[in-house]
């Protein structure tokens, strides 16, 4: 609650460095290669792969070293891993809901989801952005068949030093507000989470100060194949 009075009593500062952040903050693309295949040998298991750049694998350099690539990998030896990836940049959840509503429907095991950040930056309230998140939840289990959802809590945006502060801060707190109840609401619906506030050293983020470094993506993708290979076993 804190945060969110200092937020609108701060308002024309954290406008201010918002604006100016988005013109000075340097531009990372999302590494090339194909965004669907399939790899490995063992029981079928079919992945969605959910979100915005972080899952577009903004950050990483190469597309190996992204979430989707280090995840399937890791699932590799033990599953016959299909994977597709609906990830850009810049997504929110509404508009991935959207996006995937258009999509034609189809079967997959496990869905990994990673939505949040620009829901944050664009001013969405905890309460609507928890609202379309169990949404899409419904819609990947009513479309596509998606027993499996992992969902991954916010990072520690109130350690990213591309931030000013106290832009940092308000962010930070929100991201915080947002983890905690993406955790209740995976609680309630029995789906696994996973925590991604790995560590605050900015040598671990990319070159932006803002997205996962490859070493960030690594461990998260550990903690995502952990989850999955656990559901697997108790399917």
């Amino acid at each position: 609650m804190i945060h969110k009075v200092a937020g609108l009593l701060l308002a024309p500062l954290l406008i201010s460095q918002g604006t100016s952040l988005r013109r000075t903050i340097p531009v990372l693309t999302e590494p090339e290669g194909p965004r669907e295949g399939t790899v490995g040998n063992g029981s079928d298991l079919c992945i969605l792969f959910v979100g915005d750049s972080a899952m577009a694998g903004v950050g990483a350099g190469t597309q190996d070293r992204t979430l989707y690539a280090q995840t399937t990998r890791m699932l590799a030896s033990d599953f016959k891993v299909t994977f597709r990836v609906e990830a850009r940049t810049g997504a929110r959840t509404e508009h991935t809901l959207r996006r995937l509503g258009r999509l034609p429907s189809g079967a997959y095991d496990v869905a990994v989801i990673s939505l949040g950040v620009n829901d944050i930056t664009g001013g969405v309230s905890t309460r609507t952005w928890i609202r379309r998140q169990e949404a899409l939840i419904e819609l990947l289990e009513d479309r596509f068949g998606i027993g499996v959802v992992v969902l991954s809590g916010m990072p520690p945006i109130h350690g990213f030093p591309a931030l000013p502060q106290p832009l940092r801060w308000v962010l930070g707190q929100q991201a915080k507000e947002y983890t905690r109840a993406l955790e209740r609401l995976a609680r309630r619906r029995g789906q696994p989470f996973v925590h991604i506030d790995f560590t605050e050293d900015p040598a671990l983020m990319a070159d932006d100060g803002f997205h996962p470094g490859p070493e960030i993506y690594r461990m998260w993708s550990e903690r995502v194949a952990e989850r999955i290979g656990l559901a697997a076993e108790l399917s």
